[in-house]
């Protein structure tokens, strides 16, 4: 249910660790705000882990933002590149634009992402839910999965 202008179910001002863990987990992807609170946004804290690299990939109607609080990472929209951006760094992803983050480093990275239009966190509850099943990922799961959320892959992905 969205909210009107001015309606509030819950607080608006949240405290560090607030939020919905994605996947009953604790940290890796953490809503702030969701389809259910914003008719234009969804609002995440992500722990980007060591070695992880999401792969290039494009949005049709989708657009986002990402802006580093913690570590390092790598940040590519289109042929921009920045390599080892930290603490302040910003990238935003217009819809259609090619992008990818990855952290080559050995260190755990914290970016706040946004997500609009809103219902972001349905994409990452399915892929948590994919990849609690045993054995290896199901790639043809993840592959539908991708296409039911606007994302097409570019390049593989790594990790």
């Amino acid at each position: 249910m969205k909210r009107e202008v001015g309606e509030m179910e819950r607080s608006n001002l949240m405290q560090p660790g607030a939020g919905h863990p994605i996947g009953g987990g604790t940290g890796g992807i953490v809503l702030k705000v969701g389809v259910d609170d914003s008719n234009h946004m969804s609002v995440f804290e992500i722990t980007v882990a060591p070695g992880f690299d999401v792969g290039a990939h494009v949005h049709t109607a989708i657009e986002e933002s990402f802006y580093v609080l913690e570590g390092s990472l790598n940040l590519q929209v289109g042929d921009e590149t920045g390599n080892g951006i930290g603490p302040g760094s910003f990238m935003f992803v217009p819809k259609g634009a090619a992008h990818r983050f990855w952290n080559d480093t050995d260190k755990p990275a914290r970016i706040l992402f946004i997500s609009s239009p809103p219902g972001h966190e349905r994409y990452f509850e399915e892929l948590a839910e994919i990849l609690r099943r045993p054995g290896p990922p199901d790639v043809d799961a993840i592959r539908s999965l991708r296409a039911r959320y606007d994302t097409q892959q570019v390049s593989p992905l790594v990790r």
